[in-house]
């Protein structure tokens, strides 16, 4: 799916990340004050290369760039802070789009609702990682 990134197109989906973060646990509201919340249309081609992964061939939602709570010790107290990073397009096309449609197993695809559940999805994804939830767990509690 090819969206145009304009200004507003921008601010249509950074307002959607305003209201899900708005609705997170106040606990989750003080964790993203120290890992920052970083939202980008799309990573780069060297970036997903730099992951493992193909770039036309795997799409990547978000990202935590850190260590998990789980593994963190003194020797690490002087390191830069955890951010996450989450990606306009990857999110966009999960989602099905900015326009509501029904896909041919009957199920509702797009739209601002099934954009923020994409949005909460990847953001409670990469906050999972933070707290040291691996894919597996993360599949088992609905956010893989």
């Amino acid at each position: 799916m090819s969206v145009k990134w304009s200004t507003a197109t921008r601010l249509r989906f950074d307002t959607l990340v305003e209201g899900v973060i708005s609705a997170l646990p106040a606990q989750l509201h003080a964790l993203l004050e120290e890992s920052p919340l970083i939202v980008e249309d799309a990573p780069t081609d060297e970036f997903m290369h730099s992951l493992g992964m193909d770039p036309h061939e795997e799409d990547l939602c978000g990202l935590h760039t850190g260590l998990s709570i789980t593994e963190r010790g003194v020797p690490e107290s002087g390191q830069l802070p955890d951010r996450i990073q989450i990606f306009r397009r990857a999110i966009l096309d999960a989602a099905g789009g900015w326009d509501p449609w029904v896909d041919d197993g009957g199920e509702s695809r797009g739209g601002d609702a099934a954009v923020m559940r994409e949005i909460r999805i990847t953001i409670l994804h990469e906050i999972g990682h933070h707290f040291g939830l691996n894919e597996t767990d993360l599949e088992r509690l609905g956010y893989g």
